[in-house]
């Protein structure tokens, strides 16, 4: 190769060489920033998981530590008290808080105040959908007699849609209403729907079964 040869491809070379440093210069930046980017993204994407599990990991140590004391009353302001935000869902942890503090409140003798738990939960706008349906049906339960028969029926109704996740406990319930109605044969037809039930747990079968007995019926009955 002639020394002239090799000139020109040495300046060929710091030609290019010249070229993608100025295109490094334009654009590096981009690609410093996807770099940032995806760091930034897997730490931030970390700290909410820590952030979650710490927060979970503190509401359990406070739920059990309500749930010792010995008193009810007691243990009604302590679940009140216990802070639900955080990571995760602090929605459905004030549920459970408020489920809880329900059932404490009906041992402490404070039907009242478990009734009105349980109607706030179901109209709460930013709980999941099975919770609120769990919250009007354990006040509908609840309530019992003292609930206007219509308004009771249509709760019912509507928890007992095909579909709908405790659908065979709202069966059972609308099976309750109807015996207290003295319709006897309605009572026994709605309980065996409630036994081919996918949903229906063996304890409720096994009430339901029971309960068709008790009228006069055949659970094996078609």
């Amino acid at each position: 190769m002639s020394e002239t040869d090799s000139f020109i491809d040495e300046v060929t070379e710091e030609v290019r060489r010249d070229k993608l440093f100025a295109v490094f210069r334009k654009y590096g930046w981009i690609g410093v920033l996807a770099v940032l980017l995806i760091v930034g993204g897997a730490a931030w994407s970390e700290w909410q998981k820590v952030r979650a599990r710490t927060a979970a990991e503190g509401f359990g140590d406070a739920v059990v530590a309500a749930m010792g004391i010995e008193d009810a009353g007691a243990r009604v302001a302590a679940l009140d008290a216990i802070s639900t935000g955080g990571g995760g869902e602090p929605a459905v942890r004030r549920a459970v808080t408020q489920f809880l503090a329900a059932d404490e409140a009906l041992k402490a003798g404070d039907r009242a105040g478990a009734l009105s738990r349980l109607e706030a939960l179901a109209t709460e706008a930013g709980l999941p959908d099975e919770y609120r349906q769990l919250a009007r049906l354990k006040a509908v339960i609840l309530a019992g007699a003292s609930m206007e028969a219509a308004a009771r029926d249509a709760a019912l109704a509507e928890l007992a849609q095909p579909g709908a996740p405790f659908r065979a406990l709202a069966m059972e319930q609308q099976a309750v209403a109807l015996m207290a109605d003295g319709k006897t044969d309605e009572v026994v037809a709605l309980a065996r729907q409630v036994l081919q039930e996918p949903d229906a747990t063996p304890g409720l079968q096994r009430r339901v079964a029971q309960l068709i007995v008790a009228l006069g019926g055949d659970p094996d009955a078609g």
